[in-house]
């Protein structure tokens, strides 16, 4: 048998497709709400797309009460760095949406943009606060942080608590390690 060319589909994914078969349980309603929880997450991606460019270029916008306007002015104002990777191993490892760290002052500062409408939690940024720490060699003791989450037009600030980072940095060494032997001896 001669079979059709669909070169330009070759390692794309249906949004029928056998391999994502649970569509077949579907009703309409859920199909329906899977769609539009699918164009969320692609205009949130744009959405960090966009505030990286702006931040990166220095353009603020206008002052509102809104996610991104605060988002983006925010990191303006404390001279973030956009869309930043922490990387502790290849094991873990994660983008912070913005940072920035003040050497003189000991401060850490870490935003995240949330364009979803799911609530946001902390731990996320607690993480990446590890993850600074480890990769930057900065005890948590010894540093200041301020944790922000914007979201729903609203901003949701933490002061991290040295000893939960702790924790964290711990659980980090301790999973990589049991990651790194089982590649060893699966």
């Amino acid at each position: 048998m001669k079979w059709n060319k669909h070169s330009k589909l070759e390692g794309a994914h249906a949004y029928l497709g056998a391999s994502q078969h649970s569509w077949l349980n579907y009703s309409e309603d859920q199909l329906i709400a899977r769609y539009h929880n699918s164009m969320a997450k692609l205009i949130g991606t744009r959405k960090h797309n966009l505030a990286k460019e702006l931040i990166e270029l220095g353009v603020p916008l206008k002052n509102t009460h809104t996610t991104l306007n605060m988002y983006v002015n925010d990191a303006l104002k404390y001279r973030m760095s956009p869309e930043t990777v922490l990387y502790y191993s290849d094991n873990c490892f994660g983008t912070a949406d913005a940072i920035c760290y003040n050497e003189k002052t000991r401060f850490l500062r870490i935003h995240d943009l949330k364009t979803g409408a799911i609530p946001a939690h902390m731990e996320q940024l607690e993480i990446y606060m590890a993850l600074f720490c480890l990769e930057y060699d900065k005890n948590p003791k010894d540093i200041q942080a301020e944790l922000r989450i914007y979201q729903n037009d609203d901003v949701l600030a933490h002061e991290p608590i040295p000893e939960r980072i702790m924790d964290i940095e711990n659980k980090i060494i301790k999973f990589d390690s049991v990651l790194e032997q089982l590649k060893i001896n699966p």
